[in-house]
């Protein structure tokens, strides 16, 4: 575990909520971190005040957090470095970060998604822009304010190659952090993505009053929407009943934490998108993830009924009703086929 394991300086490339909570958890386990944020003022309160009143507010993070403003900064003589961003922005910061990273400075990728224009995985994104440094996916059911305060979390560390993943473990590792070790990066990417937009949708059940057993539906056909992109992408479907997968699926469908389960919840009492999004600073990833999942799996030919019946709504402008109806028109079928 990282409390006994030797003090090193960790990177964090996200002054999000998020970034924000693994910056304090490897404080904690007795790292020195510099975080990177792209807003001065969280900069400036995380150094002054000890305390990232924009994203996490309420929760004091350790002295030896530190902020910068400089992108730079962040991979001087890190041993590793976390990168946190919204999904949508890992290509141009991994760009950004890439003169100042070491060519073997392992990288934790902690965003869920698809890149929209290209349908890639994070770590094919990352692969791309930051050609031959070591890659580790971190994911699970996590909230930010819980794993910040030190509440008991399980996520999965999936990391090609397990020395490396073990290292990693006891870097961020601790009593009430505990990451299980896997070797499945696409596995893992799969599931932590595809659970946002499921979460999207089961937002909308409990929006529109359809009980509780619509949802306990929604979550149980969308693991198997996540099991049939998983198997076409190369998952193991271990990895999509762990953690990353049925784990982080069920956090994010039952609570209004869920940033993703809050945004349905508003859609299915009859609030436009537009007017949700225009409220909020915290960024919904299923919302853009609900188009380029749905197309990535059309062009593998895996069927998505749920994830095409949200993405309809949220960026074709199908209406809701109608889209519901439909979902539960559907042909019966076999469960035994999934």
């Amino acid at each position: 575990m990282s409390e006994t394991s030797d003090r090193t300086t960790i990177g964090v490339v996200g002054g999000g909520a998020w970034g924000t909570a693994l910056a304090a958890l490897a404080a904690r386990n007795g790292h020195d971190v510099t975080l990177w944020a792209r807003e001065p003022e969280v900069v400036a309160a995380i150094n002054d005040d000890h305390e990232n009143r924009l994203f996490l507010s309420g929760v004091q993070l350790p002295e030896t957090v530190r902020a910068t403003g400089s992108i730079g900064a962040v991979a001087a003589d890190a041993a590793l470095v976390l990168v946190v961003p919204p999904a949508q922005y890992l290509r141009p910061i991994g760009e950004s970060l890439a003169p100042h990273l070491g060519p073997d400075t392992p990288l934790v990728l902690c965003c869920k998604g698809f890149e929209e224009t290209t349908g890639a995985l994070m770590s094919e994104v990352a692969g791309s822009v930051l050609p031959g440094r070591p890659i580790a996916i971190l994911s699970g059911p996590t909230f930010a304010a819980e794993v910040a305060r030190g509440l008991p979390t399980a996520v999965t560390i999936a990391c090609a190659d397990p020395e490396l993943g073990t290292r990693l473990t006891e870097r961020l590792g601790s009593r009430t952090f505990r990451p299980y070790a896997s070797t499945d990066i696409v596995g893992t990417q799969v599931g932590g993505s595809v659970k946002n937009v499921l979460a999207i949708a089961c937002g909308i059940a409990y929006g529109r009053d359809l009980g509780d057993n619509a949802r306990a539906a929604l979550i149980t056909r969308g693991i198997a929407e996540i099991s049939r992109l998983g198997a076409a992408l190369g998952g193991r479907p271990e990895t999509l009943s762990g953690l990353s997968g049925i784990g982080d699926l069920i956090l994010t469908c039952t609570s209004e934490q869920s940033r993703n389960f809050s945004l349905g919840v508003a859609l299915g009492r009859g609030r436009t998108l537009a007017d949700i999004l225009g409220e909020r600073r915290s960024v919904a990833e299923g919302v853009t993830t609900a188009r380029s999942v749905t197309a990535r799996a059309a062009t593998l030919g895996v069927e998505m009924p749920i994830c095409a019946a949200v993405e309809a709504v949220l960026h074709q402008g199908a209406d809701l009703a109608q889209t519901i109806e439909t979902l539960l028109s559907r042909p019966f079928r076999s469960e035994d086929g999934a």
